[in-house]
């Protein structure tokens, strides 16, 4: 191990200039509720002893209050599975967040933004551990369990023009849509005349399955190998524009309610496997959430690169999630300690807060990004799992 001498010089160092120790590092090697009075017991009766009073504690010194959240001071020792960490693999999501960063971080995006390639995984151990404070995620009253979902981005076929087998369309924003204002429902954009004269003009392509819109207004995102007319095939990305101000109701639950589906079963290939037994209901299940998505088109210039989150930065697959940003801030590294989905195998790793839901609310919630394609949709599909979180947040 280095010596404290030494580790001091480092971790005083920006990133950039830590490689040129790399090799010498190597080698070193409260407020107390008052119960209330109780009544006077009638003749006759056996009284009742009083309710013990209610002790709440001052949270630990150091404990930063946000909205929804409560943050306390940790320990990297804490995290668990820490040591094992692949940080290389966190590293591009980390520098991604740094292009729209949050005012705390200025600084140091500043030395992420400057450091050229991939720095070695000690170094980048070593810069964490000296730049950063951990604090565990909990709710304001102490809670520090909470709610792991998965997200991905689809990739549909549609067709330009409608067609005999894609009927279904996909609109941009309509003319009158008015942000925080509430718009016509789902069922009334399907149904009333007005509300589907305002859409007119407004579609950027078809698809086949009510349910392909679906899961593309649900995820917020998605591409299309869109069929041009002159019969020409390209991938396009469709991305969020809006929404009706409706809000967001779970299909998943109402099939729950209605006893269609368990809870065991109500994932998205549960779903879409009840919508293949009962086609007659399906417009009926879509009416159930009222909340209607609209897009915007544009170009898919590097399929490897994923969609833009609320951070407005591109989510990297496995490292990005979404989360409230009244209890996590946008460009936070967070570390997760959950499981695998349908499994007991631990998921431990730092990943960036990059992204948001109508449904991920609360201090310790967090929706995980998969990424694009069958393998992505079938873990976001599956993934329901119990999570802890720490933040890593610049030192005072």
């Amino acid at each position: 191990m280095p010596s404290p001498r030494l580790l001091r010089r480092i971790v005083d160092r920006p990133l950039c200039a830590l490689a040129a120790v790399a090799l010498t590092v190597l080698l070193a090697s409260c407020a107390v509720t008052p119960p209330g009075t109780p009544g006077s017991a009638s003749p006759g009766q056996p009284t009742t002893a009083p309710t013990p009073p209610v002790i709440r504690l001052p949270p630990p010194a150091g404990t930063v209050e946000r909205n929804r959240s409560r943050w306390v001071p940790a320990s990297f020792s804490e995290l668990p599975g820490w040591q094992d960490e692949q940080l290389s693999d966190w590293w591009p999501a980390m520098r991604q967040g740094c292009q729209n960063p949050p005012t705390a971080w200025a600084t140091l995006c500043t030395e992420v933004r400057q450091t050229s390639g991939l720095p070695d995984g000690l170094l980048l151990r070593l810069w964490a551990e000296s730049k950063l404070q951990v604090y565990r995620v909990e709710s304001l009253d102490g809670d520090p369990a909470g709610l792991l979902t998965g997200y991905f981005e689809p990739e549909v076929a549609a067709s330009r023009r409608p067609a005999w087998n894609r009927k279904v369309p996909l609109y941009g924003p309509p003319a009158d849509l008015v942000p925080k204002k509430p718009y016509w429902t789902r069922q009334q954009l399907d149904t009333l005349p007005a509300a589907r004269s305002a859409l007119q003009g407004r579609e950027i392509a078809w698809v086949e399955d009510p349910l392909d819109a679906l899961i593309l207004q649900i995820q917020g995102s998605g591409r299309l190998m869109l069929t041009e007319p002159d019969g020409g095939q390209r991938l396009i990305r469709l991305a969020f524009a809006g929404h009706n101000e409706q809000p967001y109701k779970s299909i998943g639950r109402w099939l729950i309610d209605q006893g269609e589906l368990t809870p065991a079963q109500a994932s998205w290939p549960g779903i879409k496997d009840w919508a293949r037994r009962n086609p007659r209901r399906v417009q009926e299940m879509l009416w159930q959430n009222p909340r209607y998505v609209f897009f915007r088109e544009e170009p898919l210039l590097d399929p490897t690169v994923g969609p833009k989150g609320a951070q407005a930065v591109p989510l990297t697959p496995g490292r990005s999630i979404a989360v409230d940003p009244q209890s996590v801030p946008y460009g936070t590294p967070v570390w997760l300690d959950t499981t695998e989905p349908l499994s007991t195998k631990p998921l431990q790793r730092l990943v960036m807060a990059q992204d948001t839901g109508s449904a991920i609310t609360g201090a310790v919630r967090a929706d995980f990004f998969w990424g694009w394609g069958d393998e992505a949709e079938a873990n976001a599909g599956r993934m329901k799992q119990g999570l802890k979180m720490w933040v890593l947040w610049p030192k005072g």
